[in-house]
């Protein structure tokens, strides 16, 4: 069934949902995407393996790029979608798939926008970075990606969340010495040193950075252990894995740093890291959109695919109608209100006074 991209954008959203997308298996639904965009007579239109990207080519003096991913995380009986006083539920309804509908409607309605959009539905964004679509994209099809300014339309409660922040991953590792447990003072117990490692980490004081006018939390925390040989073996060994989520003022080598300090004594491996985004709202193209949409502005807390336009010199936000409280929970939701809103939001930005390249 194919989508009809002027439909009002609630039934969009539905009719995305309905599509099933689990991550690596997104061809129905990117199918639907470029078929509907194509049809489109003011966009150019690129396929890249399960991505599609759609553009305009006014001569307007800045570009700006709107972007989501088709993907969800895998169905929990929570298809097809249903609505439910003001709540359409659904897989993917809040985490991206109201998004994605949004900036489908802006592509198909808004002819002549006042300046030239780039907008990208990509694969694979739930599950492992080398599979994601938009990282593909930036490798093998940078120029697709170019603009002044970038919205990551990921599930934000109808707010504008600045930045994101990096993500590190550690294996701690205490050593001890194997024995016996029957003649344990012969040996060194590695599990009970691990215990200095929990200790740090209890003690930890997460820091609330300003970083460009936004607070940030930062947390460290341990998401997985690993020790013991046998039943009867005194350990010398135990492997606390943790994770670091840190503030857009600290690059990945400052994380490292900090990491192996607050761990001074313990072996630390760096096992996965990825860089935090700063909020990028000083850009003269991000105050216009919050002046614009008139959204309110918080920090993210947590990782998203803002911090790819970061490393490709484009300030990006956050901004979506979903809850992200909600993502990949079997009653998923978004508030229908929200995905309207969005739409207004964003098509006022869209449709505000025309400047022309030079």
């Amino acid at each position: 069934m194919g989508l009809d991209l002027f439909s009002h954008v609630t039934d969009l959203t539905a009719a995305v949902v309905d599509v099933e997308s689990v991550s690596g298996g997104e061809r129905a639904l990117a199918d639907a995407v470029e078929e509907a965009l194509r049809a489109v007579p003011h966009l150019e239109v690129v396929r890249d393996g399960n991505s599609v990207v759609a553009r305009t080519g006014l001569g307007r003096a800045e570009r700006v790029v709107l972007a989501g991913h088709l993907d969800t995380v895998p169905l929990n009986g929570n298809l097809p979608s249903r609505v439910e006083g003001d709540r359409l539920y659904g897989c993917g309804t809040t985490d991206m798939k109201s998004g994605v509908a949004v900036a489908l409607r802006l592509a198909a309605t808004v002819p002549e926008p006042t300046r030239d959009v780039t907008y990208v539905f990509y694969d694979c964004e739930e599950i492992e970075a080398e599979r994601n679509g938009l990282r593909k994209l930036a490798v093998n099809r940078p120029d697709l990606l170019t603009g002044d300014f970038a919205v990551l339309m990921e599930p934000t409660g109808g707010l504008i969340e600045g930045g994101c922040q990096g993500t590190l991953r550690a294996e701690v590792t205490a050593e001890g010495e194997r024995a016996h447990s029957a003649r344990a003072w012969m040996g060194s117990n590695a599990i009970h040193s691990a215990g200095r490692i929990l200790d740090v980490l209890r003690a930890y004081e997460p820091s609330r950075p300003m970083v460009d006018g936004l607070e940030y939390h930062e947390g460290l925390n341990a998401v997985f252990i690993s020790g013991g040989v046998a039943g009867n073996v005194i350990p010398d060994e135990c492997v606390v894995t943790v994770n670091y989520r840190f503030a857009p003022d600290k690059s990945v080598a400052d994380a490292e740093e900090y990491v192996r300090g607050i761990f001074a004594g313990f072996p630390v491996k760096i096992t996965d890291s990825a860089a935090a985004a700063r909020p990028g709202l000083t850009h003269p193209a991000a105050a216009a959109f919050v002046a614009a949409s008139g959204a309110g502005v918080r920090a993210k807390l947590g990782w998203t695919d803002v911090a790819r336009f970061a490393e490709l010199g484009v300030p990006a936000v956050n901004y979506g109608p979903g809850e992200p409280t909600l993502a990949h929970t079997r009653d998923e939701y978004v508030e229908i209100p929200l995905i309207a809103d969005c739409e207004r939001r964003m098509r006022t930005w869209l449709e505000g006074p025309v400047t022309v390249a030079p």
